[in-house]
């Protein structure tokens, strides 16, 4: 089984986290580190990817800065998005000629963990036809959105755990306005252990692409050695 690491981070800077993965990417690409998935947690951002409409972005930038939210146009396919507290985001860097050169099974992929993920806490999610995430009836609860270079991935994943639902009252979420958007919190009715969904989405995600993780704990980029999960 292909061995990976796993790098967990408190509370991490959306810019210091692109570097970072900008970073990985290079090193995957060219055989330094193996495959890798970050699990990290942002400040108040929104993100508009390469083929994003900003007439998306319902509130002033202006406005943005005075409340403290950081706005960034990034190289990721989709539309826009909100990371915030209480919100597992995932970056896998993987390179796909270890498991299959297909964009599009990569994305369904990332849906299956998520969704095996959701079922241990007893919600049923799926798909919608034609559209990118994870869904709940008709509301999303993890928006997908990525990047791949010479067939090496990064971006990837949004979760809604616990998160402030408002802040998307300021966007057209991923460009779609008739659907609204949810957290596993909102489903279930009350807050859900942050660390356990982390802990599940690691050990889901090593099972559906057949990779052995040695996990490592991560505050920004210091990295230290911690414990071997099997998938």
């Amino acid at each position: 089984m292909k061995k990976a690491q796993l790098l967990k981070t408190e509370l991490l800077d959306y810019q210091e986290a692109w570097d970072w993965q900008r970073q990985l990417h290079s090193e995957r690409r060219f055989g330094a580190i193996p495959d890798t998935l970050i699990l990290t947690e942002h400040p108040h951002t929104y993100t508009i990817g390469k083929s994003g409409d900003e007439s998306h972005l319902v509130a002033d930038e202006a406005r943005l800065a005075t409340e403290g939210i950081k706005l960034y146009r990034i190289d990721r396919g989709g539309d826009i998005t909100y990371h915030g507290p209480g919100q597992i985001v995932g970056y896998p860097i993987l390179d796909l000629h270890d498991h299959y050169c297909d964009v599009q099974r990569f994305l369904r992929d990332l849906e299956e963990v998520i969704i095996r993920t959701l079922a241990e806490f007893g919600i049923t999610a799926g798909r919608v036809e034609g559209l990118t995430g994870v869904w709940v009836d008709d509301a999303k609860v993890a928006a997908i959105g990525i990047r791949v270079s010479r067939w090496v991935t990064m971006h990837g994943f949004a979760l809604n755990v616990n998160t402030d639902l408002s802040y998307f009252g300021q966007i057209v979420p991923c460009g779609i306005s008739d659907k609204p958007v949810t957290s596993m919190a909102k489903l279930l009715g009350h807050a859900v252990d942050f660390a356990e969904v982390q802990d599940k989405l690691a050990q889901h995600f090593a099972a559906v692409f057949g990779i052995e993780f040695v996990e490592r704990v991560s505050v920004g980029h210091r990295v230290t050695e911690g414990t071997e999960i099997v998938s």
